[in-house]
């Protein structure tokens, strides 16, 4: 009797581990999924950004070549057309970045360091573990009793 009911006692085991893993594996992948899903609006956020903010940059540059032509035709002096430059610079930035391929040279560079310089990404230290949080938070807890006498 006692071995039938340990056979039992096995079998509903390894089914309650098979749940907790299937458990465990389901909300692995929804939190995944869940922060896939935040990179990507923050994305949007960014790119929406970008080109929200070209229209007033690109407007500003459109009134200000306007304004800097009409002075150096005016006043006849050449260097009042200097600062188009620049300006013309960070406006194919920004038209990149809102609506180039900027993203995707980015992403395409961002692949390469990982997969070839992978060392700059190291964090100092190391990567956190349960004992240096642990020893942190200890010190910080025992600092703030010190301190508090």
């Amino acid at each position: 009797m006692g071995v039938l009911m340990s056979r039992s006692m096995d079998a509903n085991f390894k089914k309650q581990q098979e749940f907790m893993l299937h458990n465990s594996r389901l909300q692995m992948e929804r939190q995944i999924l869940m922060q896939n899903q935040m990179r990507e609006r923050q994305m949007a956020m960014q790119v929406a950004w970008s080109r929200e903010f070209l229209k007033y940059f690109g407007t500003f540059c459109a009134v200000a070549t306007f304004g800097l032509t009409v002075g150096a035709i005016k006043r006849k002096k050449p260097a009042l057309l200097a600062p188009i430059v620049p300006l013309g610079f960070v406006l194919t930035y920004q038209m990149d970045s809102a609506y180039g391929t900027l993203i995707y040279r980015m992403r395409g560079e961002a692949e390469a360091i990982m997969t070839s310089e992978h060392d700059r990404l190291d964090l100092p230290h190391g990567t956190p573990t349960f004992e240096s949080i642990e020893k942190a938070r200890r010190a910080r807890s025992s600092l703030a009793s010190f301190l508090e006498k």
